[in-house]
């Protein structure tokens, strides 16, 4: 009886160790073998998921990589500040395809990305590059203009995470007369993708673009961009809603389809912009390329409810006189906007196909005042 008392006992704790060790690994399934330093943040997460301490400011003093198949997780009042000493052009935030970032900022505490300078301008760092499976028009494996990561493919509905309540600031270091980071670069980025409530302020390029890709942004604040305010190229099939632009360098958007093949890549740039207001801003802001690039080829661009400041040039629109595909789009009625209040002082509406209510439209809420939803940038 007590050999079988003993082999019962030895059995059961045998099986509680089994069951003890399994919980251990499932528990360990999502770690990381990154090492996180809040003073030297830089290097490649390759593994599990890492989440960063809201009560910590992390330097940022080389290029962070989230690999494929890893995960970085930024709570809601985090910050982190690019290094002041070390080249802009090495300091930036990539995220790889199938790897995703979380950025879980509020109203009340967002995450904040900005420059350690002690008196920051625009270029101090590169900025954010997300890269997804979704489909481009300039092939599935194309690479990032900076960053060098491969984006594109065949998943339109691809979740790079989520981006919820972002500042970001003094970005778009340049790395060469050609390329230069954007505030937020989205390369191929899937609609699986939240992106809502980003403020970009004083980026050296764009303030945010979409190259390609089927993600949806909203309520965004894109203020003091010195190229272009909001930028879309290569297929983007995305929507835009409640966007405020201030302070626009070249054009407030740009918006193309393929700068090699404007008339016949697929999938078309398709893009749907609601509820936008657009003001110039100082005089050190010219928007020498009016409210609205339409180039290479320009594809499809469908405005609702569309207010520009009396500030922006006289010309709406920027078409190059060589370009036939943009021409022909504009033409076959792929360039319209509905329900529009256009300042007395933009005489040339030559371009779209206006059509709606005139000269009550609120844009992103206000006019040309920051919109109630957008206070939280203050």
């Amino acid at each position: 009886m007590k050999k079988s008392l003993f082999a019962m006992a030895a059995i059961l704790g045998l099986a509680l160790t089994s069951c003890s060790s399994d919980d251990n690994n499932k528990s360990d399934d999502n770690k990381s073998t990154f090492v996180l330093k809040a003073d030297d943040l830089k290097g490649e997460i390759k593994d599990g998921t890492v989440t960063l301490d809201a009560s910590q400011t992390y330097l940022l003093t080389g290029p962070l990589l989230v690999k494929g198949g890893a995960t970085l997780v930024i709570p809601a009042g985090t910050t982190i500040k690019a290094s002041a000493t070390i080249d802009p052009n090495a300091l930036y935030i990539a995220v790889e395809r199938n790897a995703k970032i979380n950025i879980n900022g509020t109203s009340a505490k967002p995450v904040v990305m900005t420059s350690a300078k002690a008196i920051p301008t625009e270029g101090s760092w590169g900025g954010l590059i997300i890269a997804g499976n979704a489909k481009v028009n300039t092939g599935d494996n194309g690479t990032s203009e900076v960053g060098g990561l491969s984006y594109g493919g065949t998943n339109n509905a691809d979740s790079s995470g989520n981006i919820n309540f972002l500042k970001i600031s003094y970005t778009g270091s340049k790395f060469s007369p050609t390329k230069e980071y954007n505030g937020i670069s989205f390369f191929g980025v899937g609609s699986g993708t939240v992106v809502s409530d980003i403020y970009t302020f004083e980026s050296g390029d764009d303030g945010i673009e979409f190259f390609g890709g089927a993600v949806n942004a909203s309520n965004l604040v894109i203020v003091n961009s010195y190229d272009d305010s909001l930028d879309f190229a290569d297929g983007w099939q995305g929507t835009a809603t409640n966007v405020y632009i201030k302070g626009v360098s070249k054009a407030a958007i740009e918006g193309s389809n393929n700068e090699k093949n404007p008339g016949e890549a697929t999938p078309v740039t398709t893009a749907k912009l609601v509820n936008f207001s657009i003001i110039k801003g100082g005089a050190t802001f010219i928007a020498d390329e009016k409210t609205i690039n339409y180039k290479d080829g320009g594809g499809k661009q469908a405005y609702t409810n569309f207010y520009v400041d009396n500030d922006m040039p006289a010309a709406l629109i920027k078409i190059s006189s060589t370009d036939n595909a943009a021409a022909k789009n504009i033409t076959d009625g792929f360039f319209t906007i509905v329900n529009y209040n256009i300042g007395a002082a933009i005489t040339n509406l030559t371009g779209p196909k206006l059509s709606g209510t005139v000269g009550v439209a609120t844009g992103a809420g206000a006019g040309a005042e920051l919109p109630t939803w957008a206070t939280w940038t203050k």
